[in-house]
């Protein structure tokens, strides 16, 4: 199993889903594509055994990925709505509050360039209710950065999306989701992950200020972004136009029952306990109700 598919968890809810051992995952037989992005599925330099399967998100991804010569990427949906498939909203009809705001992130190898304060200044500008700082973990360790947020409102982070199959957070995405369900908005200042899961969530997604710079990016990509997803983009993004853009980028109307997603993963039907049979049933109900 390549160690990016551990990443935030995913194999951990793909696994749930499944009605395996969520703590104990068996080796995913390919690539999970561990988040949103422009080209094949697979995260910038990551080492690509030719021939292995790509399991990708979306019917477009899948494209991009074959016209890159990559011939195994199959469309799987995004752990993220195999997620909301397990973890129904327990309130649906819960009043929300705010706005929950994504700052662009770097990560080990590339930080952000930008100033920060500005961002934050705009940001307390446009948003008439409280609003929620989430900060990646790269971030949220550079006290510095902390601080402004700090000063401004709310701060919290989801945790360490995980290395080598270590120090993974494996409750990441389903603290993601319990913040993302508090909040009538989600923001970010470039479109990423984050605006997608929160618009699939029930949040009015919206990107907008300065998008800021990742050190060596390349910069023809990010301006692509916001000509191909201009619904997306914006202070009031129409929320019917992004909602459905969003669904379509995670893989709405794709995903799999629990039997199909252990066959395309190399799940063995030996992998399930007679006695976890029950929540293979449950799950596959919940996604039927949440399709219909």
């Amino acid at each position: 199993m390549h160690h990016a598919n551990h990443f935030y968890g995913h194999a951990h809810v793909l696994a749930e889903y499944c009605g395996l051992d969520r703590d104990k995952p068996p080796r995913i037989d390919g690539y999970v594509q561990h988040g949103w992005n422009v080209v094949d599925g697979l995260g910038g330099g990551t080492p690509y055994v030719s021939g292995r399967p790509i399991f990708v998100w979306s019917e477009q991804t899948r494209r991009r990925a074959w016209s890159m010569g990559r011939r195994q990427a199959t469309v799987t949906g995004s752990p993220w709505l195999y997620l909301l498939a397990v973890e129904p909203d327990p309130e649906p009809d819960h009043e929300r509050e705010g706005t929950i705001f994504y700052p662009f992130h770097g990560w080990e190898r590339q930080g952000v360039k930008g100033d920060h304060q500005r961002l934050i200044d705009e940001v307390i500008a446009t948003e008439p209710g409280p609003v929620t700082f989430c900060l990646y973990w790269h971030e949220y360790h550079i006290a510095e950065i902390r601080a402004q947020y700090e000063r401004a409102g709310r701060v919290v982070c989801h945790g360490y999306r995980g290395h080598q199959w270590r120090g993974t957070d494996t409750r990441f995405l389903y603290k993601q989701l319990a913040e993302l369900r508090r909040h009538r908005r989600v923001a970010s200042n470039r479109l990423g992950s984050a605006v997608l899961y929160g618009a699939a969530a029930g949040c009015a997604p919206a990107v907008y200020g300065d998008p800021m710079q990742l050190e060596r990016e390349d910069i023809a990509t990010a301006d692509r972004i916001r000509r191909q997803w201009p619904e997306l983009h914006g202070v009031h993004p129409d929320p019917v136009e992004a909602t459905a853009s969003a669904l379509a980028e995670l893989g709405a109307g794709q995903l799999a029952g629990p039997a199909e997603l252990r066959a395309m993963l190399g799940w063995r039907r030996g992998h399930l306990e007679p006695a976890e049979t029950a929540v293979v049933a449950d799950a596959k109900s919940v996604l039927s109700e949440e399709a219909a």
